[in-house]
């Protein structure tokens, strides 16, 4: 078996009223931190979610590294700082060979 942490991101029920400019800017902050994880190789993949009925699930990083290392990772994450986005992480296990990041 193999296994990749997965970190779920999640709106939290009473996120910061931010103004627009300032939500504008953690967003291009939480892309760029995405992008810096990917080139590091920590992360191997990242997207937001589409077409689902909880309203709270914003996205999901596939992680490369163990479960500690992971929420270290996230808890950096500017979105998550800014108090605009909680991570969940958890441990996903498969059969090896059957999941392949580039």
């Amino acid at each position: 078996m193999e296994s990749i942490t997965l970190v779920l991101l999640r709106r939290p029920t009473d996120p910061p009223v931010l103004p627009e400019d300032e939500q504008d800017r953690i967003q291009q902050a939480h892309l760029a931190f995405l992008d810096s994880r990917r080139k590091e190789g920590v992360m191997g993949a990242a997207g937001p979610f589409r077409d689902h009925d909880d309203e709270t699930l914003r996205g999901l990083c596939l992680y490369r590294v163990g479960i500690e290392d992971a929420r270290r990772h996230a808890a950096e994450d500017p979105a998550v700082r800014a108090g605009i986005l909680t991570a969940e992480p958890i441990t996903w296990w498969f059969r090896e060979g059957e999941v392949r990041l580039a």
